[in-house]
């Protein structure tokens, strides 16, 4: 009798946990955004790659900083989007912690950039990108779908490959396209599939 009692308390507090966990779960990242993103950058990366864009370091990386415009407008109108929608978020500002928290592997990032350009090391840059924003992936472990965390894992091998590699020039934008469509598509499978599970569930 004991030990039912124990099993079940046991079983209560794992239930509470999962309970505890789900409204923890940050819901501002469109993932219609994330896919149309890693299309956004397979299509840079073949207008970067057909020959209209000189394979120069200075042009190529023109092309990535519009790609990377564009991404970022998309991703944050859907989170600015979520946030004039739900009024919890706009009398809890707190709720927005997690998009935070990716702030400082992304500002890493940057300023890695900033000094590699400087330095005029440009073929280790895919690598430095991949490296931190799998990073910053990494950081939503707890806000996030747990597909999330994979896919951050996902950068953090394809960036460790591409520092490692010698092969891999910067004026070949294909490894940095690949990698970014397939991972930003694959992010926002798991938070589409998220939230149709969550309005199949509502809906029983």
């Amino acid at each position: 009798m004991i030990a039912n009692h124990i099993h079940d308390a046991l079983g209560q507090v794992r239930r509470m946990q999962e309970l505890i966990l789900e409204k923890r779960l940050f819901r501002g990242y469109s993932g219609k955004a994330r896919i149309l993103s890693g299309a956004v950058a397979l299509a840079g990366t073949a207008v970067l790659a057909e020959g209209s864009v000189p394979r120069t370091q200075q042009a190529q990386l023109t092309g990535w900083a519009v790609v990377l415009v564009v991404a970022l407008v998309l991703n944050y109108a859907s989170l600015f989007y979520w946030f004039l929608r739900d009024p919890s978020v706009r009398r809890n500002p707190l709720m927005l912690k997690p998009a935070i928290d990716a702030i400082p592997a992304l500002a890493v990032g940057a300023v890695l950039s900033v000094a590699l350009i400087c330095a005029g090391v440009y073929n280790l840059l895919f690598g430095v990108w991949m490296c931190l924003y799998g990073l910053a992936q990494v950081a939503y472990r707890n806000s996030l779908p747990r597909g999330i965390y994979a896919v951050g894992i996902f950068y953090l091998i394809c960036g460790a490959f591409c520092l490692l590699s010698p092969a891999i020039s910067f004026v070949d934008p294909w490894p940095m396209g690949l990698v970014f469509c397939v991972g930003e598509s694959a992010g926002g499978m798991v938070l589409i599939h998220r939230d149709k599970t969550e309005e199949r569930d509502g809906a029983v």
